[in-house]
């Protein structure tokens, strides 16, 4: 009896340990979803249909968060239980059986998906999921392990006044009664767990089609119209052009793009469906500061890179976000140009550097960075191509993908196919590339990879490299690199700026952004007749970028300049507009009303950033805001109500922070911000909160803000305190 004991605990600790996938084969789920949001409740009925590939006595699903469940239907004898945040199925199974299971279960997850605004009397309610690294076990029966992987097909039953948008094609819509819809969605292949996706929101959709006749459902709020061609702008062009560069065709049925408030990331590669931050919802003018290319093309390219072929283990990660990066900068520099893909590869480089001056860390280190599986898988595939030749890389991706799809892959898998289509011997390049945790030291000298079909002009390159056929990219590299004086570095920035208004500098060259901020940066602030006067001829051009980096570098305003900066307040750019008021501000106090008339009808970003730094200013300014202070003030801090986008609420904060007036709502706000899922916003707001508990001056405002917490908010203000 103690040896049949002892066999149970050791099948049933492989089966727990990650290697279900040797024993049995999920094949199909179909997934009922009710949601109460109002209550953050989720009710699932969900059949599932696996087959046994190895005789064992269980098999299990993960459920990391359950209330109760009840499996309802088995076709095989035997019991079930609920055991280390797993649904435990007991039975004698025997290889080669087929098999299926539904189960119903009702949870209140704490993460993976969020219920944002059901319960604020003002806000943007809607309800949307995240499954890589917070799990979807917290409201689906699922897999944690992302080997397994599931052909899923949601129902979702919802009020009809909103769209429900999941993974797959949505082929049908019913009526249970007049106030719910419910919306059916098919997958045709499978899909690791963590890729499964709801968003619940008021939208509304454009669809535009591929070359190759895939439909792309854009979503986008009825009150943000005017922003859909900035928002999604180049969609299209990035769509085809990536599945021509990646040459296998795009795996799933459509593709959908949905923007969510208070995201936890940039973007969700969920399959076929996007999620992303509605902070890239921009107009034509913030467009030019912020917009959503990169972040389209990256969640785009994972489609291929980590939906259809999936990285094994942690360990291999790179092979999902290092392909996703670097496919993005080749989308970039089809719509951009060969000079700011170089120019990208560049200060990729510049932040490897610095982490390279440390310790360093190897691409096969599951623990490491995201700037080590991001910007340095990037450069490894952009060392790799140019090592083994474009077409024999690309033969290799394709083969890659074609061999691993609806499957997953480890590095030795992708590094062996790369040696049998180049007939190279790759040990030397997976040892300094992918193991070890330095760059190589000869990374910094690597002027081919940087130069390779670059066509920026040749005078630029002699003019700021000092030889032909080294672009500036590579001329600031060394400069850097070899610790010139700021008076060397000094040298080149009258240089930039004398060719800024000549057609030298294009709109979209990264030397007009990046190289005038990082050289303007070792300006002495007294500054010669002879730089104002190239600061005047700079001021002249129309280059957007040019005038920004001005703006961001030149904070001291001599009065020649004055006229020229005020200029400044009339760019077509809300980051320039911002900083520019900022610094004219500080500098010319006679002048503060002016400028505050000038942009005061000026909203900015989404984020509020220059609206709340407008209504800073205006109450601080003496004699400005006179009997409108109050009302500046009230809507500053309403900025802080957690029905706000969290970026929004942060500027808020920081804003009353400085003005030293924080009422019992603002901190009661604070509390709420502490807790939030977003949890660089809910750092922010815990060490705020930290900051007032320890001012005596906020004592009775934080006693008194207790009446306005729910219990868990309470709660946590109590343990603070």
């Amino acid at each position: 009896m103690k040896h049949i004991f002892s066999i149970f605990i050791y099948c049933f600790a492989c089966i727990v340990s990650g290697q279900q996938t040797e024993i049995v084969d999920f094949k199909k789920a179909t997934v009922d979803v009710v949601l109460r949001p109002t209550l953050k409740e989720v009710g699932i009925d969900v059949h599932y249909e696996f087959e046994i590939l190895q005789d064992t006595d269980s098999i299990y699903l993960d459920m990391r968060t359950l209330d109760t469940y009840k499996v309802y239907q088995q076709s095989f004898k035997g019991t079930n239980f609920y055991r280390d945040k797993k649904i435990i199925l007991k039975s004698n199974f025997k290889k080669g059986e087929k098999h299926t299971v539904g189960l119903a279960a009702f949870t209140h997850p704490k993460k993976a998906m969020y219920f944002i605004d059901w319960n604020e009397e003002k806000g943007r309610k809607q309800v949307w999921t995240q499954g890589q690294g917070k799990y979807t076990s917290n409201w689906l029966p699922s897999f944690d392990d992302v080997n397994e992987k599931i052909e899923y097909d949601f129902s979702i039953t919802f009020d009809k006044r909103y769209e429900v948008i999941a993974n797959g094609k949505l082929i049908k819509k019913e009526s249970p009664n007049d106030s719910l819809t419910k919306w059916y969605y098919d997958m045709k292949q499978p899909m690791s767990s963590y890729l499964a996706a709801i968003a619940i929101g008021k939208y509304k959709k454009k669809i535009v089609t591929s070359e190759s006749g895939v439909p792309i459902e854009l979503y986008y709020y009825p009150e943000d119209e005017a922003n859909f061609e900035p928002t999604y702008r180049h969609t299209k062009r990035i769509f085809d052009f990536l599945e021509s560069e990646i040459g296998v065709p795009y795996p799933w049925q459509n593709y959908k793009q949905v923007p969510v408030k208070d995201f936890l990331y940039a973007g969700m590669e969920n399959t076929g469906t996007t999620i992303f931050s509605d902070s890239f919802v921009v107009d034509s003018i913030g467009f030019v500061d912020k917009n959503y290319v990169n972040v389209n093309a990256h969640e785009l390219a994972h489609q291929w890179f980590g939906d259809l072929v999936t990285a094994k283990s942690g360990k291999h990660h790179w092979l999902q976000e290092g392909f996703a990066t670097y496919y993005a900068l080749l989308a970039e520099k089809e719509i951009f140009g060969d000079d700011y893909f170089h120019w990208q590869l560049f200060k990729s480089a510049m932040q490897l550097k610095a982490l390279n001056e440390g310790k360093g860390e190897s691409l096969l280190n599951a623990k490491a960075s995201s700037l080590t599986f991001y910007q340095k898988g990037a450069w490894a595939l952009h060392v790799l191509r140019t090592k083994v030749g474009e077409k024999p890389f690309k033969k290799a991706v394709q083969r890659y993908l074609n061999t691993y799809k609806f499957k997953s892959a480890e590095t030795n898998d992708f590094i062996k196919i790369v040696e049998e289509e180049s007939n190279q011997n790759l040990a030397a390049f997976v040892q300094t590339w992918l193991k070890d945790p330095q760059l190589p030291a000869n990374f910094y000298n690597h002027d081919r990879l940087l130069t390779q079909d670059s066509s920026i002009d040749e005078n630029m390159y002699a003019y700021l490299g000092g030889i032909a056929g080294i672009p500036s990219q590579v001329a600031l590299f060394r400069l850097f690199n070899n610790n010139e004086s700021s008076e060397a570095v000094s040298a080149e920035i009258e240089k930039i700026i004398s060719l800024s208004q000549t057609d030298v500098v294009k709109e979209n060259d990264p030397i007009s952004e990046e190289l005038l901020v990082n050289l303007a940066k070792n300006i002495p602030q007294e500054i010669s007749a002879q730089k104002i006067n190239t600061y005047k001829e700079a001021f002249k051009t129309e280059n957007l970028k040019v005038r920004q980096a001005i703006v961001q570098t030149l904070t001291k305003i001599p009065v020649e300049l004055k006229p020229e900066y005020e200029s400044l307040l009339n760019d077509a750019s809300y980051t320039t507009k911002e900083a520019a008021l900022y610094n004219l501000w500080i500098n010319f106090p006679a002048d503060q009303k002016k400028y505050l008339d000038q942009t005061k009808d000026v909203q900015g970003f989404n984020d509020k950033s220059f609206r709340t730094l407008w209504l800073t200013l205006a109450i601080v300014t003496k004699n400005y805001s006179g009997r409108n202070t109050p009302y500046y003030y009230q809507e500053l801090s309403n900025y802080t109500r957690s029905y706000n986008h969290f970026e929004v609420r942060k500027n808020a904060f920081v804003f009353i922070n400085e003005l030293r007036s924080f009422t019992d709502q603002n901190i009661a706000d604070l509390v709420n911000g502490a807790r939030h899922p977003n949890w660089r916003f809910a750092k922010f707001c815990r060490d705020l909160l930290d900051s007032i508990i320890k001012n005596p001056t906020y004592t009775e405002n934080v006693k008194r803000s207790m009446k306005l917490l729910n219990e868990e908010e309470k709660a946590y203000l109590v343990k603070k305190l």
